[in-house]
């Protein structure tokens, strides 16, 4: 595991994408970094994600001065690469060794880049983000580049700055579903490439049991994402056939404790297998749909009530 913190107690952070920050091109406006900064230590956290390039600076000195004065850490940084495309690879080992290089040359060896595929940009996936059959799945060769593609670009985190690399199955990707992460997990070098488990990203995409889910790829999973995921939203969005992006507009992902994610039995889970790294919360509040300050608070009060 990761250790960030000489603590042996989990730590609690929050991420950008809570104030609307998110790699995808949506309208409306958005807070500036040291403002999100605030807020989300007010709100009682102790770390963050970086956010999309460019939205925290990008030069070292002053990334750090900006955590620092604030007391926070900074635990990784997403970086969407589409992996079924082997010509996309390059580019994309480019864009993570820039942001790995940002992370250590700031102060944070320990921070994870954080592989996703490249969300949303495939019609069809986005269309049927959260609702995906097995006619939807793409064939085992491809599933198999995923994972090779994923394995190559740790391999060079690793190699150029020592730092890991975890997988973000995700909506509206072509890892989306339980099958999908299962099959990410068995085709990906276990030494290179770890998984960043989103409790709500696997309940979207069909997941019933993040328990045992977790309990059988435990030893894979090295960095967590608390993110609570609503049925009634994800059911209306079927009936309606709602895109991905609609679905969370309208609240897919609503305030921790409010939704189907057994958070309480999550938690005993970690702590049964002494898990002592870091637990980011997210909820996606896009620009219009609330207060992000007044959910995060809400979100860190429920963690403290289960014991956070």
């Amino acid at each position: 595991m990761n250790q960030t913190t000489n603590d042996t107690t989990i730590k609690i952070a929050n991420a950008p994408c809570s104030w609307g920050v998110l790699e995808f091109e949506l309208e409306g406006d958005k807070k500036g970094y040291e403002e999100v900064l605030n807020e989300m230590k007010a709100a009682g956290y102790a770390g963050t994600e970086l956010g999309d390039w460019g939205f925290m600076p990008t030069d070292p000195a002053a990334l750090r001065s900006a955590l620092q004065t604030r007391n926070l850490e900074l635990l990784g940084a997403f970086v969407p690469v589409a992996l079924v495309k082997d010509e996309a690879l390059e580019e994309g080992i480019e864009r993570a060794l820039r942001t790995a290089g940002l992370l250590h040359a700031a102060g944070y060896p320990g921070a994870f880049i954080v592989l996703a595929d490249e969300n949303g940009s495939v019609p069809e996936r986005t269309r049927k983000a959260g609702r995906v059959g097995a006619a939807d799945l793409l064939d085992q060769v491809a599933y198999k580049r995923i994972a090779t593609n994923a394995t190559r670009l740790a391999l060079a985190v690793k190699e150029k700055f020592g730092m890991r690399t975890v997988f973000h199955h995700h909506g509206a990707g072509y890892v989306e579903t339980p099958q999908e992460i299962d099959w990410l997990l068995e085709g990906s070098d276990p030494g290179l490439l770890g998984l960043c488990f989103d409790t709500g990203h696997y309940m979207l995409g069909g997941g019933t049991d993040p328990v045992g889910f977790m309990k059988k790829h435990f030893e894979r999973i090295w960095h967590v994402h608390f993110k609570d995921f609503d049925p009634a939203v994800r059911d209306q969005a079927t009936r309606e056939n709602w895109d991905y992006f609609q679905s969370v507009q309208n609240g897919v992902f609503c305030e921790l404790g409010k939704g189907a994610v057994p958070f309480d039995a999550v938690k005993t889970l970690l702590q049964e297998e002494g898990y002592k790294d870091w637990i980011v919360v997210e909820q996606d509040v896009l620009p219009g749909m609330g207060n992000p300050f007044q959910c995060a608070q809400k979100n860190r009060q429920f963690l403290a009530s289960i014991q956070l």
